[in-house]
């Protein structure tokens, strides 16, 4: 079977061939879905040291080579600004117009169509007021924090819109629920503010058989049944030094599949002998069923000495039947 169907018999927990990093995609994402502004340099791949506004008026600086920047400047911190805040129009030809542009470059034998819905509600929220303000927010001014998280999703529907008109088989959505050892905030308003309105747009896509992946980092384990109800087949980035792998794997087996789970640590630090045991432990540890993409539990700029060990390893012990490491303890 080639790639593409190997992927889909992981998700599916179906007699895949072998374990794999992650669904070949082949990406039409709209412009600005990585920080860039309307005009001029700057985004995702911006020097260190650079400043820019992206399409949302938000102001960013790049601090780091190879890491995204970080958001300075937040034109909601005052959420009183609302009524009169322009939100970006998904239907600008600027931003939607390379969503065509690529979907016509795909080789869909192949590859997954693909597209990101990246900092979906959230972090798209935070960024617009600035974190500290927004969770003051939750509790002094609720109705216009429904009332934010409504717009945003408004134009995130705008953008899927978009997606399906070209035939995405498979979307990322991002957001960063989980500090490193709980919630970054309860589940209860989790449920009261984002489940209504991830639920706009996850139906959309269910709809439609779009295979949905959803980024969170971070202590998730108290929320993988909200994942699971709102439909996500895949769920990265699993950071391991946060979750309980074991019970987040007892809990998801053959209802949603999971992606990462290689500590970064192991990763950045080394030694490659210490990477290679990792991965092969989480293969069997998570994967050994299937439903299973091996990755590292965050992105960062490895040496590659270290990346390429681990996908030599799941190249060389990622066929099904999965082994157990030989130092597994009994």
């Amino acid at each position: 079977m080639n790639a593409k169907e190997n992927a889909r018999r992981l998700l599916r927990f179906d007699n895949p061939e072998r374990i794999v990093g992650g669904l070949p995609t082949h990406d039409c994402s709209y412009f600005g879905v990585n920080h860039e502004p309307p005009e001029g340099d700057g985004g995702h791949d911006a020097p260190r040291g650079a400043r820019w506004r992206d399409i949302w008026g938000v102001g960013w600086q790049n601090e780091l080579d190879g890491v995204m920047g970080m958001a300075r400047e937040h034109p909601l911190a005052d959420l009183s600004h609302l009524d009169s805040y322009r939100f970006p129009d998904p239907d600008d030809p600027r931003l939607c117009g390379r969503i065509y542009e690529r979907a016509e470059r795909a080789d869909r034998d192949s590859r997954f169509l693909s597209g990101s819905h990246r900092e979906t509600l959230w972090e798209r929220c935070y960024n617009l007021v600035g974190m500290d303000n927004l969770m003051v927010a939750f509790r002094d001014e609720p109705g216009r924090v429904i009332e934010l998280l409504r717009r945003v999703m408004d134009f995130q529907l705008g953008v899927a819109r978009h997606y399906a008109e070209v035939g995405v088989e498979v979307v990322g959505l991002t957001d960063d629920l989980g500090g490193q050892q709980g919630l970054l905030f309860s589940p209860d308003v989790l449920q009261e503010f984002f489940v209504p309105e991830y639920r706009r747009l996850f139906s959309f896509y269910r709809k439609r058989g779009v295979i949905i992946a959803f980024h969170s980092c971070g202590h998730v384990e108290p929320i993988l049944h909200v994942f699971m109800d709102l439909g996500v087949d895949v769920l990265n980035p699993l950071q391991a030094t946060a979750n309980d792998l074991d019970n987040v794997r007892r809990v998801t087996q053959g209802r949603m599949a999971l992606q990462g789970g290689v500590s970064t640590a192991t990763i950045m630090k080394g030694p490659v002998e210490a990477i290679r045991h990792e991965t092969r432990l989480r293969m069997w540890q998570l994967g050994r069923e299937g439903g299973y993409f091996c990755g590292p539990d965050q992105g960062m700029p490895f040496p590659e000495e270290h990346s390429g060990a681990l996908r030599h390893t799941v190249q060389q012990h990622g066929r099904y039947p999965i082994s157990p490491p030989p130092d597994l303890p009994q």
